[in-house]
């Protein structure tokens, strides 16, 4: 991985600097002022928990985590009892602390006010903020000397990357496939399903229909998400790599290129074509559509399967259509060391080393419907059960081997912020190649201020 663009030395870059360091002290301040009432109103730390740990010397570790739903939760606070229960000399306290979006705020102000916790569950895609807050400790050394990394699933090592240095492992991953009604296929006559992105526009219009007769379409193809947050940006990717493109070039946006205009240009045709319908502004995840037959395919990912199975409705799973090449996706939190001291650290990487285990990972993808980051795992006889009474899997399964990380650089925050304006912009009518070009603009003013 390439490291970041280096400033210039001269004095118009060195002002760039200065304002830039203001901004990051004005960022500061504010964390400093909102810390009391963030740390007020969450349950940070449980001390009853602590109170029935057998070894008062233990190392207390408070683990922070936005594990939803929550049977997903719970699954993960019975293997961390598991790992106190093997490990007398370690404690480790599981606390949700809300989901990822709800997080930051609350991480930015934990490390301000020197009460991080030991151990992060994050997305991958803020490495780069936190490597630059000096928040978490690299992993080189641990990793180097690491039982579980020869098992571990190698398409998912980009994402643990930033600046040659390794900050965080994968505690679970998935992968965004497209689910269809299989009933709703069978009703319009279609036998194949679609490989292409001209297959997937002539599949989609084929199943739209006016199911009352009133000469308005009441059954849509596809659904597409509106809105501008990493959801949008998500399930997008996909169809930009697939066109051979890439968000970013060497640690920089590339958001108006042709490959761009190509993918966006395949969502808004759908929706010009009346095959596609706009989900709910940032609900683009929400099922309730496609388990009421209102369309028939929807971009989405593994951890929907106990939703699924619930409601009784048939469905399956096909590969992301392509255009030049395969792709999708690589989705699932990382676990992330923070800075403390050696023997916090230490410990911290014990749990780390079980949550990379065959053991942890089974355990996790038989409760949770997520892919095992470990390859044994995913071997093993009883993942080989599972995926066997859900076949489904296998597509999810499959695609890994051409599965894209998104960028860890710290700018990429702002880099996805603009792209997903420039997704709903188009979805909401202005032509993609425009789109593309605001947002490039956008993000390029203050780009290297902010990364």
């Amino acid at each position: 991985m390439l490291n970041p663009v280096s400033r210039s030395k001269n004095v118009q870059s060195r002002s760039r600097s200065s304002t830039a360091i203001g901004r990051r002290w004005g960022i500061w301040l504010c964390a400093i002022v909102t810390f009391f009432a963030c740390y007020a109103c969450v349950p940070l730390w449980n001390a009853g928990d602590r109170a029935d740990h057998a070894n008062p010397d233990a190392i207390e570790l408070t683990l922070w985590q936005g594990i939803n739903p929550p049977p997903n939760r719970d699954v993960f606070d019975r293997l961390v009892d598991r790992f106190n229960a093997t490990h007398p000399d370690i404690y480790v306290n599981s606390v949700y602390a809300g989901q990822s979006e709800q997080q930051m705020p609350k991480v930015l102000t934990a490390v301000v006010g020197d009460v991080a916790p030991d151990i992060l569950w994050f997305s991958p895609t803020a490495t780069g903020q936190f490597v630059n807050l000096g928040a978490i400790a690299p992993l080189d050394h641990w990793f180097a000397e690491s039982l579980a990394v020869s098992e571990l699933e190698p398409a998912l090592y980009d994402a643990m990357l930033e600046s040659r240095h390794i900050w965080s492992v994968p505690m679970a991953t998935n992968n965004i496939g497209i689910f269809y009604r299989p009933s709703l296929f069978e009703a319009a006559g279609i036998e194949t399903l679609p490989t292409s992105w001209s297959d997937l526009l002539e599949t989609a219009k084929q199943l739209t229909d006016d199911t009352n007769g009133d000469g308005q379409s009441d059954r849509y193809g596809m659904l597409l998400p509106l809105g501008k947050s990493e959801w949008t940006v998500f399930t997008w990717l996909p169809f930009l790599y697939s066109a051979g493109g890439d968000p970013s070039r060497n640690q920089r946006p590339n958001l108006s290129t042709k490959e761009a205009r190509n993918a966006l240009s395949l969502w808004t045709q759908l929706i010009q074509d009346g095959s596609a319908m706009l989900s709910q502004p940032e609900r683009g995840f929400e099922l309730d559509d496609f388990l009421a037959g209102r369309v028939a395919m929807q971009l989405t990912g593994p951890w929907t399967l106990e939703q699924l199975e619930a409601t009784g409705v048939d469905y399956d799973v096909m590969p992301i259509p392509q255009d030049t090449e395969a792709a999708t996706i690589v989705g699932g939190e990382h676990l992330f060391v923070m800075k403390s001291n050696a023997e916090r650290e230490a410990a911290a990487a014990q749990f780390l080393e079980f949550a990379l285990s065959e053991e942890f990972q089974t355990e996790w993808a038989l409760g949770t419907g997520y892919l095992p980051v470990n390859v044994k795992s995913r071997q093993s006889s009883a993942y080989q059960t599972y995926v066997e009474s859900r076949p489904v899997l296998n597509v999810f399964l499959a695609q890994m081997e051409f599965a894209h990380a998104r960028p860890t650089f710290a700018g990429y925050p702002r880099l996805s912020d603009a792209l997903g304006r420039a997704i709903e912009q188009s979805l909401l009518g202005m032509p993609p190649h425009e789109a593309l070009r605001f947002a490039q603009e956008r993000v390029e003013r203050f780009w290297d201020d902010a990364s």
